[in-house]
């Protein structure tokens, strides 16, 4: 029996040795002598960069926007309105702030997902796989509490579908922990209804408690990234690569140039609450019905739709199964080859495509 325990504190460390080489924490490996593969899949290697951007624009714009955003029922929805039409630029960051938020939401899965079809996972970059999907789901948690800030009808209600379908978990689970999800609900909701403490809530969450969880991990992410380097992406080994810096630095930036330069453009030219209907955007009422048209965000459409569908533990049993293989996914797809897991990535594309564009045709055509 005690010969077990030098044995797994061993393997402990060797296994902590591998994923984080303190050795190789220098200006000259992590820079200087870095290299990136180049071949077919070579763009992946940009998605991650591009969602740090619309992230650092997303820190920049919302702290513009803390300067006259008020987070009370009774004037957050005036204070929007007060930076779209009487603050200089305010209309500008405001729009940029929300659509950089759909940016990098896109963004962040398109490179979770290029870093699936690249094997980015394989030993020793568990961690930078790990940290990553945690990093994804921070970014939806930031989409599903900013919705809620401006106050208005569309946010609202939406919000409390959202609530809805975490008590709705208790169905799914044993008795013993049946109450847990009305517990969590309660948490986030902080009263009987959705009012000015679940504002309060919503808004501690978003400007603090998320950039404080976004920022740890992503430190660790891009530690892990630069010790281990970029994947080779591809089954066949490549001769060809480029210096890190200057050159795929260099490029990287003048990606980002070009990114920033079209999401200034449509910040200007086109408002970000356009393509919703008036009275969704009206001031919150809480005497008033709910309106119809109610829905999230496009980037929850891939679970909303099935939802209309399916009975909602299937769903949820769908849902945990899936988080379940994301993490795991390091060992679940050792010894997976690139090609089949290009394929799995596809698939996964194809779905989230159809979902979010003609999931409520779909709907439709199952229950009409």
């Amino acid at each position: 029996m005690s010969s077990g325990h030098p044995r797994t504190s061993k393997n402990l460390l060797s296994f902590i040795a591998d994923r984080f080489p303190v050795d190789k924490l220098n200006f000259h490996h992590m820079v200087e002598e870095k290299r990136v593969p180049i071949h077919r899949m070579s763009w992946g290697y940009y998605t991650g960069g591009l969602t740090a951007l619309f992230f650092l624009i997303q820190v920049v714009t919302g702290l513009f926007l803390l300067f006259y955003y008020q987070p009370t029922v009774s004037d957050a929805n005036i204070s929007v309105e007060f930076i779209s039409h009487h603050v200089a630029g305010g209309a500008l960051i405001r729009n940029m702030h929300a659509w950089s938020s759909s940016c990098m939401i896109f963004s962040a899965i398109v490179h979770l997902l290029t870093a699936f079809a690249m094997k980015a996972f394989d030993k020793p970059r568990e961690i930078t796989w790990i940290s990553g999907v945690l990093l994804l789901l921070i970014t939806f948690a930031f989409g599903f509490t900013g919705y809620l800030l401006p106050w208005n009808q569309i946010a609202v209600n939406a919000t409390k579908v959202g609530l809805q379908s975490v008590e709705d978990l208790s169905q799914c689970l044993p008795p013993f922990l049946a109450g847990l999800p009305r517990v969590l609900r309660e948490t986030f909701q902080g009263e009987a209804s959705i009012g000015q403490s679940t504002l309060g809530r919503f808004y501690a969450m978003h400007i603090v408690l998320l950039p404080l969880a976004i920022a740890s991990l992503l430190g660790l992410h891009l530690l892990c990234v630069q010790l281990h380097g970029m994947s080779k992406g591809v089954d066949k080994e490549t001769d060809k690569s480029e210096r890190f810096f200057p050159f795929f630095i260099f490029k990287d930036l003048f990606i980002w140039a070009i990114v920033f330069l079209g999401l200034f453009t449509v910040s200007i030219c086109v408002p970000f609450d356009s393509f919703l209907p008036y009275p969704l955007l009206a001031p919150y009422d809480p005497l008033a019905a709910t309106p119809p048209g109610i829905k999230p965000e496009w980037y929850f459409y891939f679970v909303y739709y099935p939802l209309e569908m399916l009975p909602f533990p299937v769903i949820v049993a769908l849902s945990n199964i899936l988080m379940a293989v994301l993490f795991l996914t390091p060992w679940i797809f050792k010894g997976t080859s690139r090609r089949t897991l290009q394929t799995l990535a596809l698939s996964a594309t194809a779905y989230l495509i159809v979902m979010t564009l003609f999931g409520e045709q779909i709907v439709h055509f199952v229950k009409p």
